[in-house]
């Protein structure tokens, strides 16, 4: 089976002997690699749609594995009990719909070691939910697959560790804590792109009266502000 490059970024956080939950799971792929590569010693494959879980479900049968991998429908980890997944994978989804599960699955923070998460849109706001309940986030990577660009994190709950790490900058909850620390190549790349479309667009405001197009521009200027600061001091230009 040949996976995206996003996702055999998502399965490479996973340790190994992991006991691992994939919330929606859609076609599988994840839990059947992790038990077939012997990553995983066992996974439970999660959706709240029935049709994608009854493909997971078929390619699961077709691959030999429904002993390592259970299939449950339900809203997130809402089936998860207590005690069975050390790692929880929330990958494929928006932001807000993450943030739905993370909080919905309260009872189970101090239970999982590791979430997984790899949000499609508004990432910050997932960032700032992790930091303001306790998690700190101990791992970022980033791939672009397509044309598309993905980031993928892993958050542990630990709260006095949140409380001494501080408050977060506003690009580190745009772009990333660990990925700006690094310099991340992708992400350097995502940003010198990002540059390049923000400054054309705020040239072309600059012609413009009202005050629509001056508070766009203001905004704009304000994450270009924060462009430079996540790539300050890179070897890549931006």
């Amino acid at each position: 089976m040949r996976l995206s490059k996003r996702l055999e970024t998502v399965i490479s956080f996973v340790a190994p002997r992991s006991r691992v939950a994939d919330v929606g799971t859609d076609h599988g792929f994840i839990p059947i690699e992790l038990v077939r590569r012997g990553t995983a010693l066992w996974c439970c494959a999660m959706d709240v749609v029935p049709g994608p879980l009854m493909r997971a479900k078929e390619h699961i049968r077709q691959q030999g594995l429904e002993d390592k991998i259970e299939t449950r429908l339900g809203d997130g980890v809402d089936k998860l009990l207590s005690g069975e997944a050390d790692t929880v994978i929330i990958a494929g989804m928006g932001g807000q719909t993450v943030i739905h599960i993370l909080e919905n699955g309260s009872r189970l923070w101090e239970d999982v070691d590791n979430w997984i998460l790899s949000p499609q849109s508004e990432i910050h706001k997932v960032r700032r939910f992790l930091h303001s309940r306790g998690f700190v986030i101990v791992r970022e990577d980033m791939t672009e697959d397509g044309g598309k660009y993905y980031t993928v994190m892993e958050a542990v709950y630990d709260r006095e560790r949140a409380k001494a790490q501080g408050e977060l900058t506003e690009a580190e909850y745009l772009f990333g804590p660990r990925l700006t620390a690094e310099k991340h190549e992708v992400l350097m790349e995502f940003l010198a792109g990002e540059r390049r479309k923000l400054l054309g667009i705020v040239e072309e405001l600059k012609g413009k009266d009202g005050e629509k197009a001056k508070e766009r521009r203001e905004k704009l200027e304000e994450r270009l502000r924060c462009i430079e600061e996540a790539g300050a001091g890179s070897p890549a230009r931006l």
